[in-house]
């Protein structure tokens, strides 16, 4: 079954005055590379993303399409990676489970993180949903106070008014 999210109403929150809460919601845009934490009462936090390449790219050992897929997903695991380029410094990986199985994907910083940011359009990951050093660190919080469960949606294009009540394919 797939979780409901409530629309984004329009008040929304700084990202200095954000703080965690459980039953915060992710809804990453992978068109428009912004994503959207949002809490149970619909409030918003809107941050900037770098998502998949849409092209085939062979990584890894892999040759796969790098388009971020559309899905309903879970956040259930932190690891902490040693590529210190890929994983940005501090290693951190949020990693996407979809229907209770671990994948590849997840939420990360990169090592040269103006580079990633600076240049558009931001389509330059191999499918994971990057992000900069400072929402990965409410991001990290947002797992820590939802006990390692955060439910996550990704969708080429949120639109008003469907906005973020996002109902996507699985």
């Amino acid at each position: 079954m797939s979780p409901t999210f409530p629309a984004l109403v329009p008040s929304s929150i700084p990202q200095a005055e954000w703080q965690a809460q459980p039953g915060d919601r992710i809804v990453v845009d992978t068109k428009a590379n912004e994503g959207y934490l949002i809490h149970q009462d619909g409030r918003a936090l809107s941050f900037p993303v770098a998502t998949g390449q849409r092209r085939y790219v062979c990584y890894i050992g892999r040759c796969y399409n790098a388009t971020t897929p559309e899905r309903t997903w879970q956040i259930q695991k932190k690891d902490i990676k040693g590529d210190h380029i890929t994983f940005g410094p501090s290693g951190r990986f949020l990693r996407l489970f979809y229907k209770d199985e671990s994948t590849a994907y997840g939420f990360h910083e990169y090592g040269f993180e103006d580079r990633m940011f600076d240049d558009q359009p931001r389509f330059k990951s191999m499918g994971c949903i990057i992000v900069k050093k400072d929402m990965m660190d409410i991001l990290d919080k947002t797992f820590a106070v939802n006990e390692g469960n955060v439910n996550v949606v990704t969708k080429f294009g949120v639109s008003e008014p469907d906005n973020l009540a996002l109902k996507t394919s699985s």
